[in-house]
């Protein structure tokens, strides 16, 4: 069974950072890239970072030069370090296969970017 935890969410102001964590189950980790998605109000699911087996990351436009992906293939976690943060990045994040499939979804970590 797939499982996926993320952590380290909060509440934050523009400009500070955070440090997102997602524990997955080894059948996902070992075997597909990894990524970070969010969900703001309103809106769908959007990729924001992936990372492959071997290391390579993709980020998407909005986020590029200022969040991270990385993964520790010893605790099975991938990380999400999120710099310069705006209001916009406001959104629930979610780790997950990229792409996910049919793959169930953890419960998120919820980002609130606010003064």
């Amino acid at each position: 069974q797939v499982q996926l935890v993320e952590s380290g969410g909060g509440l934050v102001q523009p400009g500070g950072s955070l440090r997102l964590s997602c524990a997955a189950s080894a059948s996902i980790f070992h075997i597909y890239s990894l990524g970070w998605y969010r969900q703001a109000p309103g809106k769908q699911r959007e990729l924001v970072a992936s990372i492959t087996n071997g290391g390579t990351t993709n980020y998407a436009d909005s986020v590029k030069a200022r969040f991270t992906i990385s993964r520790d293939n010893g605790k099975n976690t991938v990380y999400l370090q999120m710099n310069s943060l705006k209001p916009e990045d406001t959104a629930k994040y979610f780790c997950n296969a990229d792409p996910p499939g049919n793959r169930s979804w953890g419960q998120g970590t919820q980002v609130t970017v606010s003064s």
